[in-house]
């Protein structure tokens, strides 16, 4: 059965990360929007964007390379999260939340790339 990518559980959790990153750092004063949320955004941003493009991409080889980025994407978000957390920056309560967000991608995404790989083996020859 074909799933849509807008159907696919890691994405739409990714992209709700993004979403709430962007609203979050949108209230931030503009040295804390310049410096570390700048990067913030990108990240969280690139987690969805790299699921994405592994979900368009058919050689075998290439699916779990962006999946792997956008694995890496999310440890930059945290990481950069963690930073605005410690500096007090950014409302505390939705920082943790999406901190908790995180925490649930994390093995999921995992899970995905896991099936992705057992997937694309099972139709090599």
């Amino acid at each position: 059965m074909y799933q849509s990518l807008e159907e696919t559980r890691v994405y739409v959790l990714a992209t709700e990360i993004a979403d709430a990153v962007w609203n979050q750092v949108a209230t931030w004063k503009i040295f804390e929007r310049d410096t570390i949320g700048k990067q913030l955004v990108r990240a969280a941003d690139s987690i969805s964007a790299n699921i994405a493009e592994s979900y368009g991409r058919h050689h075998g080889g290439d699916v779990p390379l962006f999946l792997y980025y956008a694995r890496g994407s999310l440890y930059e978000t945290k990481d950069w999260l963690g930073k605005a957390s410690r500096r007090k920056m950014g409302q505390a309560d939705e920082i943790e939340r999406i901190q908790e967000q995180l925490k649930m991608l994390a093995p999921q995404l995992n899970a995905y790339i896991t099936a992705k790989k057992n997937s694309l083996r099972s139709r090599t020859p």
